[in-house]
């Protein structure tokens, strides 16, 4: 099957999902420590004479475990979770080490000046869903005193909601092409969409081989979101920022990076 190939406005497409600190029960509210840093960068392939491709693959990957300071110590929960072991991360970098060592990366991949922080290419952050950036990256940032980088503002492609939008393009072009074949009294296909819509349900929407590796795996989560877009790229749809990166704030976030213990859970 052939799709139209949608306009190329990025040249690049970072895929991103970590992993952090948590416990059994532990909420979105919970203070968060980043462990995990996995980005796969990803760019057209076989473009044609006019400068257009119709793939996406991934050239290139980073990938660093990252020790949490404030609270050091892994819980059982997170371990089984994530598969990260304590020995990985005593001795992995800092938060704020980690970010030097990326950003140089960033650097050497031609997509940022790592002094400024400036774009030299036009490229986005894709993650599945918003919490990635708006919920985890936040929250270290506030723990760790830095602001958020300036290579990592802005907007984003939430990978699901895209999965989303098509589905619902589907479901709503089946309805419309019945009514066709069997008048406007015939019913109407049910409306509704796979909840939740997990990466390895969004791999089943779209028809694609199973999630491959471990769930909960940082870099294996980037791997196969990475396949996702690559297949979204594949049916033509337009690959642009579809949601903003907020910095959010929790109760337990006092002034000056101070955490206010007694509002963590409250």
């Amino acid at each position: 099957m052939s799709y139209e190939v949608a306009e190329q406005e990025y040249e690049a497409f970072l895929v991103f999902d970590v992993e952090s600190t948590c416990i059994k029960g532990g909420q979105f509210d919970y203070p968060n420590e980043i462990i995990e840093w996995p980005v796969c960068l990803m760019r057209r392939k076989d473009r044609d004479g006019t400068g257009r491709a119709e793939m996406l693959e991934i050239v290139d990957e980073f990938r660093s475990f990252v020790k949490p300071t404030r609270n050091p110590q892994l819980s059982e929960f997170c371990t089984n979770l994530t598969g990260i072991t304590q020995e990985q991360i005593d001795a992995a970098p800092t938060f704020t080490e980690m970010l030097g060592e990326f950003s140089l990366w960033l650097d050497r991949k031609g997509l940022i000046d790592s002094h400024s922080g400036e774009h030299r290419i036009r490229f986005c952050w894709c993650c599945d869903g918003d919490h990635d950036i708006s919920d985890f990256v936040t929250k270290q940032c506030f723990i760790s005193k830095i602001p958020l980088p300036a290579w990592i503002q802005g907007r984003f492609i939430n990978v699901r909601r895209m999965v989303y939008g098509w589905y619902a393009g589907m479901l709503h072009n089946a309805s419309r092409c019945r009514d066709m074949r069997e008048g406007s009294n015939a019913p109407q296909l049910p409306y509704s969409l796979p909840e939740p819509l997990t990466i390895p349900r969004q791999l089943e929407t779209l028809q694609l081989p199973p999630f491959q590796g471990r769930q909960h795996s940082g870099i294996d989560d980037a791997r196969n979101i990475s396949r996702i877009l690559a297949e979204l790229s594949k049916r033509g749809i337009d690959l642009e920022p579809n949601a903003v990166i907020r910095a959010r704030r929790w109760p337990w976030m006092g002034p000056d990076g101070t955490i206010l213990k007694e509002m963590l859970f409250g």
